[in-house]
């Protein structure tokens, strides 16, 4: 059973330093069959991933959004990373909540403020990030 308390805490983290005046954000869990459904509906991208998220509203220094994460592809990328696959559902929910405050992964200078602030966060926690490749298709193409 993942620790729920913990992705919020981290989540919660993120839009505080985001310095919003208000927030409501959903986390969903889901296996790797809803969230390549997902994937393919609203990014047209065939194959499943490990995070999704999307601003509903964002306004007046209010934000709405969803964090989509995949257990079943945190606890696989988790063993090939030696890590825990709790550890690794952090990541994604770190990941996804940057998202939804403005960070992008699409050029190397937003990945690396991006990573950099996935560090931060995964300090709260006591632990370091480990290398991984987000949103790369199974395959590795």
């Amino acid at each position: 059973m993942p620790n729920v308390d913990r992705l919020k805490q981290a989540a919660k983290a993120i839009l505080r330093d985001a310095g919003l005046a208000s927030a409501e954000l959903s986390i969903a869990l889901v296996d790797d069959a809803a969230i390549h459904e997902l994937n393919r509906q609203y990014l047209k991208h065939d194959y499943p991933t490990d995070v999704l998220s999307f601003v509903l509203q964002c306004d007046n220094g209010h934000l709405e959004g969803e964090v989509i994460a995949s257990t079943e592809t945190a606890r696989r990328s988790a063993k090939q990373l030696g890590w825990a696959a709790d550890d690794e559902l952090l990541l994604y929910v770190i990941h996804g909540t940057l998202h939804l405050v403005g960070h992008d992964d699409l050029a190397p200078e937003p990945l690396a403020a991006m990573r950099v602030a996935e560090a931060r966060y995964l300090a709260l926690f006591g632990l370091e990030p480990r290398q991984t490749t987000h949103d790369a298709p199974p395959d590795g193409t």
